[in-house]
């Protein structure tokens, strides 16, 4: 039997990772340093990318993972746990188009998406690390 029990600090780790690339990619555009937000985003789409496919292998394997916490913790964890969900179903293709509209050079129309992607994108990297620290760690 294999041992799953590191792929949660792995994926909260991923989204630290991709939390912390996020704010210093949007810190360099706002500097006008244009090839190191492109390389730092760049490699916030792949953290958040080897996160995604390491999160469905690791639920393809363990399923699903009961909150122990109890009292006003429940409302709580629950209410981050679904907005956490909800948003990360809707920035990988919001994503995607931004990432492609930069990749093809339309910057106005990257920037348009990009004001929206960026703020659900942090939210979501965040909120990653609260439910790992929240399920795994704070209510055990």
């Amino acid at each position: 039997m294999t041992d799953y029990s590191i792929f949660p600090i792995i994926n909260a780790s991923l989204n630290g990772c991709s939390a912390v690339l996020l704010v210093t990619g949007h810190r360099m555009i706002t500097r006008g340093k244009v090839t190191a937000h492109r390389a730092i985003m760049l490699t916030a789409f792949a953290a958040s990318s080897i996160f995604l496919v390491s999160y469905l292998y690791y639920h393809a394997h363990v399923g699903s993972v009961h909150f122990r916490g109890t009292g006003w913790s429940r409302p709580l964890y629950f209410t981050i746990l679904t907005s956490h969900t909800i948003l990360a179903i809707v920035i990988v293709p919001m994503v995607l188009i931004t990432l492609s509209r930069a990749l093809r050079e339309r910057f106005d129309r990257h920037r348009a998406i990009a004001r929206w992607t960026f703020p659900l994108w942090l939210y979501v990297s965040v909120t990653g690390v609260v439910v790992y620290l929240m399920l795994y760690r704070v209510f055990i």
